[in-house]
């Protein structure tokens, strides 16, 4: 398996780490977003932290917040 990891704003606090099929997303050590890479997006889990763990959940999905989900949910979807 291939793996790779991105941090696309450049902060060293945001970084995406992509695998065969799945790039999973993470604010500082916590998942807060999962791409299955099939055209459906990202699901990106709802802020249970500070702004700037926002504003990398804001970077994900464009700031849907309505479309988040809740943070067990977002776990079951890992297969990484």
């Amino acid at each position: 398996m291939s793996v790779s990891v991105e941090h696309p704003t450049d902060r060293p606090n945001f970084y995406i780490v992509h695998g065969s099929g799945q790039s999973v997303a993470f604010s500082y050590r916590t998942i807060i977003g999962v791409n299955n890479r099939n055209g459906s997006g990202w699901f990106v889990r709802v802020n249970e932290w500070g702004p700037t763990t926002g504003k990398h959940m804001n970077y994900l999905d464009d700031g849907r917040k309505s479309e988040r989900v809740d943070g067990a949910t977002l776990q079951g979807m890992v297969t990484l």
